[in-house]
């Protein structure tokens, strides 16, 4: 994931690697590693890969010799990817930033990246850096989250917090729910793409009574440090909260839908 690396630092990695993990990556890194796997690609780059959530089904999904070559702005979120694999599995990790590759043109037949899109700074700058560093014919796969309203695990959240801090709500949980297709299909042209495709993707994911999702959701991004700058709130206090809210709306063990978007784009 791609903000600020320090942002994702500490005990962040940890608990956003297991809490968010299995609830609301898991199932979208299978579907976007099959999709990457379907072009037969020899190079691949990831972008934003975070813990290595889709860096490991993509090296599962890919044929042995396929370069796998996995960046992320935060070294210590790299570094929990590194622990999943051997060093036999020929996978590159490299702190980079994804709006500013340090590849060579054309030197990728794939970019993949798994929700990190909507956290770039500069969105059309990372669209004509993929763009750059795909040979020709090469494809661009990544996925972004739809609205609030289909995805509680973020809405609750983002509610509690201007309920708690009514003068000054903290926004992360706004941000990767409010990148719609228009703006990202004229990026995308902008940037020289063809073959431009969306498919929704949804998910039925059982809960449990939430505790691990809210933990993830806390202490696994950078929410925890919006909490604390606030003050008049500990973070434990805030994810106790959470948890009464998801059982609340979502039962205990609780069920809950989550919705994405997967785009395609193809370098000419």
């Amino acid at each position: 994931m791609q903000q600020d690396s320090t942002s994702f630092s500490g005990s962040i990695p940890e608990h956003y690697d297991s809490g968010l993990g299995p609830v609301i990556f898991a199932d979208y890194a299978d579907d976007i590693a099959r999709r990457a796997a379907a072009l037969k690609p020899k190079r691949v780059l990831e972008t934003a890969a975070g813990t290595g959530i889709v860096s490991r089904r993509l090296r599962n999904h890919l044929p042995p010799a396929t370069q796998l070559t996995s960046t992320d702005l935060s070294p210590a979120m790299l570094d929990v990817a590194k622990a999943k694999f051997t060093a036999a599995e020929q996978v590159t990790f490299q702190p980079a930033d994804a709006t500013a590759l340090p590849f060579p043109d054309s030197s990728f037949d794939a970019v993949v990246c798994q929700f990190g899109v909507m956290f770039y700074p500069d969105k059309e700058k990372s669209y004509r850096e993929v763009h750059r560093v795909l040979a020709p014919g090469g494809s661009y796969l990544f996925n972004v989250w739809d609205a609030h309203r289909y995805n509680a695990f973020g809405r609750i959240p983002h509610e509690l917090l201007a309920r708690f801090f009514p003068d000054n709500p903290p926004q992360f949980q706004s941000i990767p729910f409010s990148y719609g297709f228009d703006p990202i299909r004229d990026s995308l042209v902008a940037a020289g793409f063809t073959d431009i495709a969306a498919h929704v993707v949804r998910f039925e994911k059982e809960i449990g009574d939430g505790t691990g999702l809210a933990r993830g959701i806390v202490f696994g991004s950078p929410v925890l440090d919006q909490i604390k700058v606030r003050g008049g709130v500990t973070p434990e206090q805030f994810f106790d909260a959470l948890v009464t809210g998801y059982q609340r709306e979502c039962g205990n063990p609780g069920r809950m839908s989550i919705q994405a978007t997967v785009f395609s784009a193809r370098r000419p």
